[in-house]
């Protein structure tokens, strides 16, 4: 087998076996990641099947050795038919006392950094231009939410945000958490799948623990995609395992004894990538889609807000949505429009660079009303990735799989 990935990965669990077999586990977990984390670049650049399946077998030994390792046991089973994916045996046997100490503090060192991923929010439903129906829906969830209401009148537990990326996801969960004064847990899925190698199951176990004992609590997962890839795609055993603690954890929130209100809220550029498995546990997917020229308008105003706009705001907004811009784009251009005003009124501004620091402060910048000429050089710098193509794809699938208002 020719891959460089293979033969790297391959060498470093040969390094990681001989070391786990003297005892040496916190150097044989090392290079176990490193394995694993070679033989997974070398599978996603793969294209032959076979070498394919060889990698997937060689990943869940780091993968599964990794997780002995880390507890100090390493088991021993069957080897493969090739001598080159043999699993480790037994090294050492703790005993059950000392697991369950250890086990302990691995909990504690996971809702430790779960803890971190809790952010307080100020955003309100003023800072959000346009999407009006899809506010009104979760103000209706706050509604519900706070008020008594019969026992078979629930909010929902699960919204799905989907849509192209800039719309304005994060902050339509950030606005209703902080209407709700719920601990808001901002999980980007990078702090969830690179944090610590082959512990993501136990990241997101922790991450709902938490989430109840902190009720009420809104659980915010971005780019929900990378986590829970459909299962018509090639898959690691990391990743599934990832997958099945997701959906256990979120089928625990539904439970007749979970008194706590964990509200469970994710985000997806890419919908039709979800797992079936995962759609079913988000009942209401709505779809954020680019700004029309009245919410481009409030996204522009929100963004100049304090400064004076000599500008036909018509005309400037349409212009926006021709070029397919999200409410990220339109933040651009109107950040590269203050700063050509800013030029074009302090035209030697960087000459108070030389003054020092206390006497800079007194000085007071020079400002004038935003006009169109300070727009047009903007366009000139801010484009969308979008094509109309990509637009039609969202559509189609809100068609389809979306929650109709």
């Amino acid at each position: 087998m020719e891959n460089a990935f293979y033969k790297k990965g391959l060498a470093y669990l040969k390094k990681a076996k001989a070391l786990a077999n003297k005892g040496n586990y916190e150097e044989a977990s090392k290079l176990y990641k490193l394995a694993y984390e070679t033989l997974e670049k070398g599978y996603r650049f793969e294209t032959n099947p076979l070498t394919k399946e060889s990698f997937k077998l060689l990943m869940e030994e780091a993968y599964n050795s990794y997780q002995n390792c880390l507890k100090g046991n390493l088991s021993s089973t069957k080897s493969s038919k090739s001598s080159s994916t043999s699993i480790l045996k037994v090294s050492s046997n703790p005993t059950n006392k000392e697991m369950k100490k250890d086990d302990n503090s691995e909990g504690e060192d996971f809702k430790k950094y779960v803890e971190s991923l809790i952010t307080k929010t100020n955003i309100s439903w003023d800072d959000i231009g346009g999407l009006e129906e899809v506010k009104r829906l979760l103000k209706i969830n706050y509604v519900l939410s706070v008020m008594k209401t019969p026992e078979a009148i629930k909010p929902w537990r699960g919204i799905l945000f989907f849509g192209p990326p800039g719309t304005g996801k994060t902050l339509l969960a950030s606005a209703l958490a902080g209407k709700l004064n719920a601990t808001f847990f901002n999980v980007p899925v990078s702090k969830v799948l690179s944090k610590y190698f082959g512990e993501s199951p136990k990241i997101i176990s922790s991450l709902y623990e938490v989430a109840r004992e902190k009720s009420p609590s809104v659980v915010f997962i971005d780019e929900i995609d990378a986590l829970t890839m459909s299962r018509d795609k090639e898959q690691s055993e990391a990743s599934r395992k990832v997958l099945s603690t997701l959906l256990a954890e979120m089928d625990g929130l539904h439970t007749k004894d979970n008194k706590a209100w964990v509200l469970s809220l994710a985000a997806t550029n890419t919908p039709w990538d979800l797992d079936n498995a995962v759609l079913r546990r988000f009942p209401i997917r709505i779809y954020i889609p680019l700004p029309d020229e009245e919410a481009t308008k409030e996204i522009i105003k929100i963004h100049t807000k304090g400064l004076e706009l000599d500008v036909d705001i018509d005309e400037l907004a349409k212009k926006c949505v021709e070029r397919l811009f999200s409410g990220a784009e339109i933040q651009s251009l109107c950040n590269y429009a203050k700063m050509n005003m800013v030029f074009r009124v302090n035209p030697d501004i960087e000459r108070y660079a030389d003054l020092d620091f206390d006497e800079l402060k007194k000085k007071e910048l020079k400002i004038d009303a935003l006009r169109m000429e300070d727009f047009e050089e903007a366009f000139k710098k801010v484009k969308s990735p979008l094509t109309k193509r990509d637009i039609e794809r969202y559509e189609k699938w809100a068609e389809e799989f979306g929650t109709k208002f």
